[in-house]
């Protein structure tokens, strides 16, 4: 790999931290366990802010997306972003363990999530730049198990703070579990730069507002355009779906085995950190076979394996049983995510990539809020966190068989 390309891929490293510590393995759990009055209202809570991130999150990423083409500012917005969701990540540390905290936790995490995602469009549109077209789904993967990498090592020393707690903060209050928040804001803004200092945008870039009228009109123009384009419209509507079942499990993984199975905080972690194994070898792997078998071939083999290995965690009763499922549903993680990026890239026309990647982020989180919100209401109607969790499998299996509809090369 080039110089560029390792830049590119390390930003993966930076950003995964975020996913991994706070939307599922840490402070997930600690919003649930000891924030929420209890693990189902907990959950539903959880599962209502995330749908009102997937709605502003797909109604955002098209334009910025669609802008950033126009403007050249992909580096810039980047910048931007990375650096807000940080600090917003740090103010986590004030969330203290009561249900009074419960609606400025919710704000923090959701307004940190959009920041999150909207940087994935301005750094995802940068990959045809990057790579040539014959590796690019080996330098995707790459960056996918790089990130699982940053996720692992992360947790690790989140492990670390909460068993030495080096800092001798008060175990009473959590603070050794908020101060987890306060980490990974500074590894978003300590780990950032590679990407930034190495990929640049265009020399020659309009004005801002001159970009912002270009983008409108070229997210209009790709949406007239899409009855033309039948192969990228069923690939997105398929993704739309499965990318929101995984989503919603990888959010509510933990929240799930907290509830169920009685999984405290470094139980949680310390499967964060198996999971994160086996998903950066699974995407290191997956990146090797997919110039082999394809983009397409491979996220469907990795959609059904999820599948099935999903429909196991559903009806597991015992832990261990939970651990081996769920250490083998990390291993198709990673393909599943890394094929579709790589797919985009190479179905996106020339000179539109920012705009389709926005399509392609607005594919994944349009009805971002339709899995947290299925979730929500099928936990309360039944008092299941599994009746809500079941909701995920079906998203999945929904999106799996539309992609079997879609013929791309």
């Amino acid at each position: 790999m080039t110089r560029r390309e390792w830049a590119w891929a390390s930003y993966d490293f930076a950003n995964s931290a975020f996913p991994t510590v706070i939307s599922t393995f840490v402070i997930a759990t600690y919003f649930v366990a000891a924030v929420a009055p209890d693990p189902v209202t907990g959950q539903a809570a959880w599962g209502w802010m995330q749908a009102a991130v997937g709605l502003t999150i797909g109604l955002l990423s098209p334009v910025l997306g669609a802008v950033a083409d126009a403007g050249g500012r992909r580096r810039g917005m980047l910048l931007v972003l990375t650096l807000v969701t940080a600090a917003l990540t740090a103010s986590l540390w004030f969330i203290q363990a009561d249900p009074g905290f419960m609606l400025p936790a919710l704000l923090l995490v959701g307004a940190a999530s959009v920041g999150f995602e909207l940087g994935t469009v301005f750094y995802n549109a940068m990959l045809p730049g990057v790579a040539w077209p014959e590796a690019m789904g080996r330098v995707s993967g790459i960056g996918w198990a790089v990130g699982y990498a940053g996720g692992l090592l992360c947790l690790a020393l989140c492990l670390w703070l909460l068993r030495a707690n080096p800092l001798g903060l008060d175990v009473a209050a959590k603070e050794p579990v908020r101060a987890t928040a306060v980490l990974v804001g500074l590894w978003l803004a300590v780990f950032c730069w590679p990407v930034l200092i190495a990929v640049r945008d265009p020399v020659v870039r309009p004005p801002v507002a001159q970009a912002v009228r270009a983008g409108l009109a070229e997210i209009a123009g790709l949406l007239r355009a899409l009855p033309s384009q039948p192969v990228l419209g069923r690939f997105l509507l398929a993704r739309l779906f499965y990318t929101d079942g995984l989503n919603t499990l990888f959010a509510f993984g933990a929240i799930y085995a907290a509830g169920r199975f009685g999984m405290g905080f470094e139980e949680i972690l310390l499967f964060g950190i198996l999971l994160n194994i086996t998903a950066g070898l699974g995407a290191l792997a997956g990146g090797m076979v997919e110039d082999r078998l394809g983009s397409r071939r491979t996220v469907l083999i990795a959609l059904g394996c999820i599948i099935g290995i999903g429909l196991g965690l559903l009806l597991v009763q015992g832990k261990t049983g939970f651990w081996v499922l769920g250490a083998a549903l990390g291993l198709f993680f990673g393909p599943a995510q890394s094929a579709s990026r790589t797919l985009m890239a190479r179905l996106a026309p020339p000179g539109e990539v920012g705009a389709w990647f926005g399509l392609f982020s607005l594919s994944g989180r349009v009805t971002g809020f339709l899995g947290p919100a299925l979730l929500a209401l099928a936990t309360t109607a039944f008092a299941s966190q599994a009746a809500g969790m079941a909701v995920v499998v079906a998203l999945m299996a929904l999106g799996f068989a539309l992609l079997l509809t879609v013929r791309a090369r």
